[in-house]
């Protein structure tokens, strides 16, 4: 998802808007190696700590100490991270901006804190995953955007950036919404192992109320982005509301009613749809916009 992702954005929305992009061909295939190694790391550390609670959760799911020995999922973990942060310091330097070099860093460091103690304080674990989805959005346009942009091109790389840092916006928001309903799946297990989430501390009503306000913010936002910047837009407005809004409502109503932890995960996977379909709109709009 997360390379697809940032595939989406490149080939489909940045290359077919006709801005002018800093990377290469291949070194923006390394920006997305660099992406996908690092999230990779996080999530084998994220495994590494999960031992206890994913026997109790998830035991068909496990892979460290079963699969594979937890020493050689810390090999994985330490050789996919030094790829990802190696990658960014050489794509740093390729836009004369080494200073950049410090945001993998900073990924990778909030990814293994995260999974060693910080998933453990209810919600700060939650947002720390959502941003740093977000910033797999951001990296495309501080490492493929700003160093193009000059003078003469600000105004319409300005757009490409701001349209951006929306979809990051979006993602966020979504992608906080799934980590609170995982949570409530996984309740059983983080409650067995001592993990203190979300509704195990104020508990699943209030956790699902927060869950309902964060999916009406989401809902409303939609509406209100399509009606001021894409109404006019035909293809791009009925896709809003078919494959965004439209499974988002459904959310909300099916959330009110779940009880059951396999309940709970229709609604995770749904959210990954909902993020699917609204990675894919940024081609939709582009399309329509070119053939309206």
């Amino acid at each position: 998802m997360l390379a697809f992702m940032q595939l989406v954005f490149r080939y489909l929305f940045l290359a077919q808007s006709y801005v002018d992009m800093a990377l290469t061909d291949f070194n923006y295939i390394l920006l997305v190696l660099s992406t996908v190694c690092i999230a990779a790391g996080g999530y084998v550390i994220n495994n590494i700590m999960d031992q206890d609670t994913d026997e109790i959760a998830k035991p068909q799911n496990r892979v460290v100490g079963v699969s594979i020995s937890e020493t050689v999922a810390y090999n994985w973990y330490i050789g996919l991270t030094i790829v990802g942060v190696g990658i960014g310091f050489y794509l740093s330097n390729v836009i004369y901006k080494p200073t950049f070099a410090s945001l993998f860093i900073l990924v990778a460091t909030l990814l293994y804190v995260y999974a060693t103690n910080l998933k453990q304080i209810p919600l700060l674990g939650n947002v720390i995953v959502a941003f740093l989805l977000s910033v797999s959005i951001l990296i495309i346009a501080l490492f493929d955007i700003f160093p193009a942009t000059d003078m003469d091109n600000k105004i319409r790389m300005g757009e490409a950036f701001n349209i951006l840092v929306d979809y990051a916006i979006f993602a966020f928001i979504i992608n906080l919404i799934r980590e609170l309903v995982k949570d409530l799946e996984d309740m059983d297990g983080d409650s067995a192992t001592g993990i203190n989430t979300l509704p195990i501390a104020i508990g699943i009503n209030k956790t699902k109320i927060l869950v309902g306000i964060l999916t009406l913010t989401a809902i409303a936002l939609l509406v209100y982005y399509i009606k001021v910047h894409l109404f006019e837009l035909d293809y791009v407005l009925y896709y809003g509301l078919v494959f965004i809004v439209g499974p988002l409502i459904f959310l909300g109503v099916k959330l009110i009613q779940a009880n059951e932890k396999k309940e709970y995960h229709v609604l995770s996977n749904l959210l990954k749809i909902v993020l699917f379909f609204g990675i894919l709109s940024v081609a939709v709009i582009v399309l329509n916009v070119k053939y309206a």
